[in-house]
């Protein structure tokens, strides 16, 4: 199976009112040591910090066409604990509600990301952000690019409050 480390971040304007974007950075190495990397990003009108962080997973894993043994590192403890901590199993024993039996926000793009992961073994890990990680600073660039950017395109559904 084919090791691929997806790096993440997400960004958000004035959140959560304003533009965000997220940034991804997907390696691995082939079977003569090459280095292969295929970035990616795209900006919101009108959109979450916690949605661009979820957004930028998703697209790296749903990039793999083939099954893989993928590493997500994120500085997000949002997404990165949902799974660490076992929260999302927890959701969904509890038919997405929380601890509290609040409905869990951002539904559609968690199911989506499990959705993504599936055909794959994936772990997670937080890294601080903005403290020197290069992949990490690169993706923060991407993401914040992207919501600064033109032609940002509308997140059609918004997070339960």
């Amino acid at each position: 199976m084919q090791k691929v480390t997806i790096y993440t971040d997400g960004a958000a304007r004035g959140n959560p009112e304003g533009p965000g974007g997220y940034g991804t950075i997907l390696q691995f190495v082939d079977t003569k040591g090459r280095l292969h990397e295929r970035e990616f990003s795209a900006g919101y009108h009108k959109t979450t910090n916690n949605r661009m962080e979820l957004m930028a997973v998703i697209i790296g894993l749903e990039a793999l066409t083939k099954p893989c043994q993928v590493e997500v590192v994120s500085d997000s403890k949002y997404v990165t604990d949902a799974f660490n901590q076992h929260w999302i199993d927890g959701w969904l024993k509890k038919n997405w509600k929380t601890s509290t039996n609040q409905p869990v926000k951002n539904i559609d793009l968690w199911k989506r990301l499990l959705k993504a992961g599936e055909p794959h073994q994936v772990r997670f890990t937080w890294v601080k952000g903005h403290d020197g990680h290069p992949e990490n600073e690169r993706c923060d660039r991407l993401a914040t690019t992207a919501a600064d950017g033109e032609g940002l395109l509308d997140d059609t559904v918004e997070e339960v409050v």
